[in-house]
């Protein structure tokens, strides 16, 4: 499968409603825009394999947050990658599952999609600063750590977690608990990886990945300034001039947008010059 195609699969598959998007697919097709290799149902015949030993360690009672920690954790090793955290790989599905570490958002994937096929009710939790999921019964949730092996997450942690990446300056609320849908959390795992691709100035990959965050949140205005300015670093001076006014007709802030006309008028003017 080319990149085009790839990429075009990656279309159809977060076009489809909420219910029928398959996370894991979508996830994995990230990964394979950039590695062609990577064998997609191979890595989802790797979640559901994972999932069957978790129904078959719970015997003959229902599996739950125990089981699928004894799997993972346990006798698989998943663990947080605290040593090359910011390592774009960290991001790849596939390689999270190939060397069982990686950052909160992708361990959380892992731990959604096998929990899951394994009959559990998973859902993901954007909270600010560290993806965590919870387990959702009807007698009340549970917060669980991914990235921290499984651990249960009570509001003490949860201000711990935010302190570590805020320095005391954002106080825990309950609504930074509430679910994200499958489009929310693609959308997390894109932005970590441009955040990532921006700082290594790899601009084109950078370029892929926005992209596909436009995809995912067709209406994402910061992602059209984003690309613009992109295209701009790479010297795609008409795409950017395009993305740039593109982003003036949303109507940004009013700071925001004198900045992007200030970029309009110099690009106008290089474009000037090489004419």
């Amino acid at each position: 499968m080319s990149e085009s195609e790839t990429r075009e699969f990656f279309c159809r598959v977060v076009e489809l409603p909420e219910e029928e998007l398959d996370l894991a697919v979508a996830a994995l097709l990230i990964g394979k825009e950039e590695d062609p290799t990577v064998a997609v149902q191979a890595y989802v015949e790797r979640l559901e394999a994972l999932a069957r030993r978790v129904v078959a360690s719970a015997a003959e009672s229902r599996p739950g947050i125990d089981d699928l920690n004894r799997v993972l954790f346990r006798e698989e090793g998943f663990a947080g990658d605290n040593e090359s955290y910011y390592a774009p790989e960290n991001s790849f599905l596939h390689r999270v599952l190939d060397r069982h570490k990686g950052i909160p958002i992708t361990l959380s994937l892992v731990y959604m999609e096998v929990a899951r096929r394994a009959g559990l009710s998973i859902q993901g939790v954007g909270f600010p600063g560290h993806f965590l999921v919870k387990l959702v019964e009807p007698d009340g949730e549970t917060v669980i750590d991914p990235f921290n092996g499984g651990a249960v997450v009570t509001a003490e942690k949860c201000q711990q977690l935010l302190d570590a990446v805020y320095g005391g300056q954002l106080r825990f609320d309950d609504r930074f608990l509430a679910a994200s849908n499958k489009r929310q959390i693609l959308a997390r795992v894109l932005n970590n990886l441009k955040g990532i691709y921006l700082a290594l100035q790899d601009f084109p990959r950078a370029l892929g990945v926005v992209e596909r965050m436009c995809i995912v949140e067709p209406g994402g205005t910061t992602e059209v300034r984003d690309r613009g300015m992109i295209h701009y670093r790479l010297g795609h001076f008409s795409c950017a001039v395009s993305d740039l006014r593109r982003y003036l007709a949303l109507e940004p802030p009013p700071a925001e947008a004198e900045l992007v006309r200030e970029t309009i008028k110099t690009i106008t003017r290089v474009i000037a010059r090489l004419n």
